[in-house]
């Protein structure tokens, strides 16, 4: 059974992505085909990248980045919960990302965003990164909306309908997520 994180892709005070990966959480555990776990970025307090050889050589001199590396490259597959700002993602997230290079490689991922365009936009720029990290992002995504999943733009009540897209990226992830373990080997 593989396992999958579900990356908490923002640290900023009052943000919404812990709850939006609560709720993908709660559907993903209804499944039996792989093991979910929620990695927030917030709890590895990763400085601005401070490591002074590039990642791709593996020579990690930071004991923060020591431990994220090991979290991040315990997992098969990844579904990253984004808000879009200014037509991107977190800096947070990008920091974090950022930060590894072999953990990423040959692992699948997906997508649940959010933002006043359903964080459409932090999801295209988030695949031209994994396109370079080696990681096969699935087609289904799931898009929130900052009018119609957010009440009064703060308290998270998403529409009925979102959870079909979960379950959607999930199965691809778990796929693909599945499929990708061999190419590691």
């Amino acid at each position: 059974m593989i396992r999958v994180a579900i990356i908490v892709g923002s640290t900023r005070p009052g943000r919404k992505a812990r709850d939006v990966a609560n709720w993908t959480y709660e559907i993903a555990r209804q499944r039996n085909d792989a093991q979910f776990e929620i990695v927030d970025v917030a709890d590895f307090n990763l400085p601005l990248l401070d490591e002074p050889v590039p990642p791709s050589m593996g020579q990690y001199g930071n004991q923060h980045t020591k431990v994220w590396a090991a979290k991040i490259a315990s997992f098969d597959a990844f579904v990253f919960v984004t808000p879009e700002y200014n037509h991107g993602t977190s800096g947070a997230l990008k920091n974090a990302i950022d930060y590894l290079y072999a953990e990423w490689n040959n692992k699948a991922a997906g997508f649940v965003s959010y933002g006043s365009a359903g964080g459409a936009r932090a999801v295209e720029h988030l695949r031209l990164v994994m396109g370079e990290l080696m990681v096969a992002d699935v087609r289904a995504q799931v898009m929130l909306s900052l009018f119609t999943d957010f009440e009064n733009f703060a308290t998270f009540k998403p529409a009925q309908h979102h959870e079909k897209s979960v379950t959607a990226m999930l199965d691809q992830v778990i796929s693909w997520g599945t499929a990708l373990r061999n190419v590691r080997k």
